[in-house]
């Protein structure tokens, strides 16, 4: 039976929850314009221009994003991971293989990425065919990057249960002396996935709502297209 005094509490957690959420605001403050008849022809050159922006205009973490997959039933799925590399390749990111993301691009290798920038009122997204690159590439993905991901990567078991906090302790400990001691082990499972794209949305938030959405759409021929959307 639930106490009234829990009922109390539940009902001032709700109360608080609802006015902080229905008090809060968004662009309050001057947003950058989107010249949308000077756009460059592809949108990585877009893309890098805007990420670069939203760094110096102080987004923290720009290079973060949201990656949606689809798993064996269907039902979509979302994560939040950084951004490792945007080429003519297209958008790079990495996982384990046997992660609950990597199974699913194994099995159905389309997704969509999700860059939200608050400080500039921006976002971008992208959809697109994912291609998981051999060992030799993913190997060197860590390669660059902190003895905290390869430990993170020796670690590994990442989506699979966990019974205790203290196993993980116990367990990343020991990666973490192993990616001290050997920083060129062996990650079999660490995968380097590129994301190539089908269509890319630049949005420009704008505080009267008259918001700009801009989408490429590449052509069979692989060139691209663009054209306005209503917000």
């Amino acid at each position: 039976m639930t106490s009234d005094r829990g009922r109390s509490d539940g009902a001032a957690a709700s109360d608080s929850f609802h006015a902080t959420l229905h008090s809060l605001r968004v662009w309050d403050g001057p947003l950058p314009g989107f010249d949308v008849g000077a756009v460059p022809d592809a949108p990585l050159a877009l893309f890098r221009e805007w990420f670069v922006h939203a760094a110096g205009a102080g987004q923290p973490e720009p290079h973060t994003m949201s990656l949606a997959t689809v798993d064996a039933d269907g039902r979509p799925d979302v994560r939040t991971l950084m951004l490792h590399e945007a080429d003519e390749r297209g958008w790079h990111f990495a996982s384990h293989s046997t992660s609950a993301k990597g199974r699913q691009l194994a099995a159905r290798p389309e997704a969509a990425l999700g860059f939200y920038w608050p400080s500039v009122g921006r976002q971008v997204r992208i959809r697109g065919r994912v291609t998981a690159c051999d060992a030799v590439e993913s190997r060197a993905d860590l390669a660059v990057r902190s003895r905290g991901a390869l430990a993170a990567a020796l670690t590994g078991r990442q989506s699979e249960v966990l019974s205790s906090p203290e196993e993980l302790a116990r367990v990343s400990a020991a990666a973490w002396d192993r990616a001290g001691a050997e920083p060129d082990a062996p990650a079999p499972t660490w995968t380097r996935y590129v994301l190539s794209p089908a269509e890319v949305e630049f949005f420009q938030g704008d505080a009267a709502r008259r918001h700009t959405r801009l989408q490429y759409t590449r052509t069979p021929a692989g060139s691209w297209t663009h054209r306005l959307l209503w917000p």
